[in-house]
């Protein structure tokens, strides 16, 4: 049932519509130069996933630029890359790179390998598919349910990346676009999927129904490198362990409403939640910053139900 939380639009005035994007301004309205960004230089070192030798990258502000830059290193096209994972080789959904890198942690790229098309009947609502994306326009598969429809389908796995759904391509759409479309498809009908797996060594299994959660601490430090899309990166300290348990829970609400897992929009939304004073507050704030999910009310009250357990402790 609705809850009814009001929407407001964000107020714009002329003097900040003119504004350049990024652009500060002082107490009487005048322009004021960009802050500088940080002067630390942070390497990082990276090898393919499959097997290569190990590469250095550094000077990045985000996922796109880290791209591009590992895929300089080892002389590939930067669209090569389907994700990256921290500290393991493997397709492990829960060691995936987000938003945030600790400081030393080793980054392992997986690159395109063997492409397929299977045929699903969806005798079922429920595909019994968790997706996520990659930040750069590459939608994949992050868990499978057991006992679901695509569990059925052995040729589809944890980490395949959904490239076409029916002939038509999905490269470029968000992972809760996709699966809003894999939802809407018909049922008790045939559906084709174009899939293309992660390039695996000969020693790793092709199949998981794992990768629940991506909230583990990320490397061994304590800080990491927040990767941002707008702006210079920051070095930040890792969450506490109660804000990294609150955003897991906001996370398996992503799953629960949305279909999908992404620990970078499950931050964001415990970012905008934790100074608001009541769910209407927050329901304007997520307007604001990720209005284009459209979230149902019921699940901005479930979240905030979780920020403000986070809040007493």
């Amino acid at each position: 049932m609705p809850l009814g939380l009001r929407r407001k639009k964000k107020f714009t005035t002329k003097e900040t519509s003119r504004l350049v994007e990024g652009e500060q301004t002082n107490v009487a309205g005048a322009s004021l130069p960009s802050l500088p960004a940080p002067t630390c230089k942070l390497v990082f070192h990276t090898q393919l996933a499959h097997g290569s030798a190990t590469g250095r990258v550094e000077n990045f502000s985000s996922i796109q630029e880290l791209y591009a830059k590992i895929a300089g290193v080892f002389e590939i096209s930067p669209s090569e890359i389907l994700y990256c994972t921290l500290n393991t080789p493997k397709v492990d959904m829960g060691k995936l790179l987000g938003a945030q890198i600790g400081l030393e942690d080793f980054i392992f790229a997986h690159v395109k390998g063997i492409k397929k098309e299977v045929n699903v009947y969806k005798s079922e609502d429920s595909l019994g598919l968790t997706i996520t994306d990659n930040g750069a326009g590459y939608a994949f598969i992050k868990r499978i349910k057991d006992g679901s429809i695509v569990d059925s389908v052995k040729t589809i796995c944890v980490g395949d990346h959904i490239e076409a759904i029916n002939g038509e391509t999905i490269v470029g759409w968000r992972h809760f676009d996709v699966a809003k479309k894999l939802k809407e498809l018909k049922k008790e009908e045939l559906f084709t999927l174009k899939l293309i797996e992660p390039k695996r060594a000969f020693d790793m299994e092709p199949r998981s129904k794992a990768g629940k959660s991506s909230t583990g601490r990320i490397g061994t430090g304590r800080e990491t490198l927040r990767l941002r899309s707008k702006g210079p990166a920051t070095v930040e300290e890792v969450p506490s362990e109660t804000k990294a348990k609150a955003i897991e829970k906001v996370d398996d609400l992503l799953e629960l409403y949305m279909g999908i897992r992404d620990i970078d929009l499950a931050t964001t939304m415990f970012e905008a939640g934790k100074d608001k004073g009541n769910p209407d507050k927050f329901a304007v704030a997520l307007d604001e910053t990720l209005g284009d999910f459209a979230f149902p009310d019921e699940f901005v009250f479930d979240v905030w139900r979780v920020i403000g357990d986070a809040k007493q402790g």
